[in-house]
């Protein structure tokens, strides 16, 4: 897991050609007017899932990792924490779907790492990342996030 500035990724993050494709698209000026939903970067290599939602307050959130893409996770507005643990960490209460690239669990053994994420910053989340988003930071509060999957 990688967390910085967006303006700060080239150094932290190796820019694949796949991996600049989705720093480009996050530069553009006019992403908090994107509309909810997919959004086509490069087919199915790059492509972005913008959402508004509000954060929850849960006592055990609900973690998750994919195997086919890393995620780009970019707060446009508000702010959130997302719980990492290593993937093999989690306790598997959802099998891996092939389909929909997803396997949910629990934090398991070991103690989950809290990461904040504010307005311009952004976590990469790699195939070996368990990670728990959409956790308020203090009270429920709404934000704006685009989620860009790279394709490994």
């Amino acid at each position: 897991m990688i967390v910085t500035d967006l303006r700060h990724i080239e150094h932290q993050a190796s820019m694949t050609p796949l991996m600049s494709k989705a720093v480009s698209f996050l530069r553009q000026s006019d992403v908090n007017t994107l509309s909810d939903g997919r959004v086509e970067i490069d087919g199915k290599q790059v492509f972005a899932l913008v959402q508004r939602y509000e954060t929850i307050s849960t006592g055990e959130p609900k973690f998750e990792y994919h195997q086919k893409y890393i995620d780009v996770q970019f707060m446009v507005t508000g702010e959130e924490v997302i719980g990492w643990v290593p993937r093999e960490h989690m306790k598997i209460t959802e099998a891996y779907d092939t389909d929909r690239d997803v396997c949910f669990g629990i934090a398991g053994t070991g103690t989950m790492t809290l990461v904040d994420l504010r307005a311009g910053q952004l976590a990469v989340l790699y195939p070996e990342d368990g990670h728990a988003p959409k956790l308020a930071a203090g009270a429920p509060s709404p934000v704006m996030k685009i989620v860009v999957k790279v394709a490994v």
